[in-house]
């Protein structure tokens, strides 16, 4: 890449550089300010072809296929090699075109692909198979000396996963089930899920302590609602024994002994008594 830019200006080849920086480091996590940065690259330096490759890289990761497919046959063209096959093939698939993928895995660019890129044109064309509904022809298509070796390379674990997940789909729960911890197994870079799938087909429940910790702070603030509000209903209750003046009317004002009798009143029998004793004196 940096040979090709070579072809540039500098001030124009560290710009375009940058760029293109930008959109390795986003692809993965960020990929729609990947395809942002590689639109600059793009209108930058159009006939680079490492730019235009990184465009189609960054079109495909937003499913932008047919754009992404444009962008590979540019840089195909400008470089000669086969290298970017597998991939285009893919876009066919994603463009709803699986029967153009399978012709593209017959096609002489496969053999002068690499081992890597013959793995990833067999997962294609299985693929391809599938979006057709031929599943037993997906799982014979994934069946190589590479998916039989046990040796570990870095298409290893996806190769296996493909395969356990094309029997499962076909119902071989068993076989899937042997795949699928193989894939696992040599899955070092967490490439795939397939222990959540091993696990799944175990009857393995995972529960997260985040959300367990998350619902019991949720109860506890439903309970200390709860408790305002009775703490509000109580205040109200007490506001009721207010009389008009806003003054209180305790209970033990409420009933009053007649100072001659003894006996027990009521507040305006106790009233009247207050006036008698006024009166009395």
């Amino acid at each position: 890449m940096r040979q090709e830019l070579l072809s540039l200006p500098k001030t124009l080849a560290d710009d375009v550089a940058r760029n293109l920086v930008m959109v390795a480091r986003l692809i993965d996590e960020e990929p729609e300010e990947a395809y942002a940065y590689s639109r600059i690259a793009l209108r930058l330096a159009s006939r680079v072809a490492a730019v235009r490759e990184a465009a189609g890289f960054a079109a495909y990761a937003n499913q932008k296929y047919s754009e992404a497919l444009a962008e590979f046959r540019a840089a195909r063209r400008m470089t000669g090699s086969a290298d970017l096959w597998p991939v285009m093939a893919d876009c066919e698939r994603g463009m709803g075109r699986p029967e153009r993928a399978l012709a593209m895995a017959g096609e002489p660019e496969v053999r002068r692909l690499d081992k890597a890129g013959q793995v990833e044109m067999r997962l294609v064309a299985a693929g391809a198979r599938r979006d057709m509904d031929q599943l037993d022809a997906a799982i014979v298509t994934l069946q190589s000396p590479e998916l039989a070796s046990n040796s570990v390379q870095p298409w290893t674990a996806r190769l296996r996963y493909a395969y356990a997940d094309a029997l499962l789909a076909a119902g071989r729960e068993e076989e899937a089930r042997e795949w699928f911890a193989k894939a696992a197994e040599s899955d070092k870079d967490g490439a795939t899920d397939a222990s959540d799938r091993l696990a799944e087909l175990d009857g393995v429940e995972f529960v997260d302590a985040l959300d367990d910790s998350e619902e019991a702070d949720e109860a506890d603030e439903a309970e200390g609602t709860e408790s305002i509000a009775t703490a509000e209903l109580g205040t109200a209750d007490s506001d009721s024994d207010t009389d008009t003046d806003g003054d209180k009317a305790p209970r033990a004002e409420a009933e009053s002994t007649d100072v001659e009798t003894g006996e027990s009143s009521g507040p305006a029998e106790a009233g009247e008594s207050r006036e008698n004793g006024s009166d009395q004196g």
